[in-house]
């Protein structure tokens, strides 16, 4: 559901819960303390979660001021503060492909920066250094043509 073109709220269902998810979320007051993060590496957007209908009747009311909430903060105007840039840690196996190669560190510059850092997290995952030298290799024609990680 949306306001003037701007995204307030939306309703997932998935297979063992529903969700109402909040867009600007982190913004919403939270007095119920009934709002979680979509994920480990969420700053955003928060949701209420609904194991059945009996949960959604009890929390109706409550869901309604924060769905007005979320309204009231649209209205306002109000933008979610940039997080602080963290230098991005590349890891050792892609530094060292960067360092021996240097039109992959000209293309992997020229990404943009949600795509530079979708990469580092990839590559950075995986505990066996074996592992993320793999995912490098095997990601290296996509960051040369200019892709980023899921296109």
């Amino acid at each position: 559901y949306s306001y003037k073109s701007s995204n307030i709220v939306i309703i997932q269902g998935f297979k063992s819960y529903l969700t109402v998810l909040f867009f600007k979320g982190v913004l919403l007051t939270d007095p119920d303390k009934i709002l979680v993060k979509t994920g480990e590496n969420t700053n955003v957007r928060r949701q209420i979660r609904f194991e059945n209908i009996q949960e959604i009747t009890e929390l109706k009311s409550i869901l309604e001021a924060y769905i007005f909430e979320a309204i009231e903060i649209e209205k306002a105007g109000l933008k979610v503060p940039s997080p602080e840039k963290k230098e991005l840690a590349y890891p050792e196996e892609f530094q060292k492909k960067l360092d021996k190669t240097p039109v992959l560190k000209t293309a992997f510059e020229a990404l943009a920066p949600v795509r530079q850092r979708a990469y580092i997290f990839y590559f950075s995952q995986p505990k066996q250094p074996k592992t993320r030298e793999s995912r490098v290799e095997k990601y290296m024609e996509q960051i040369l043509n200019g892709k980023g990680l899921n296109d």
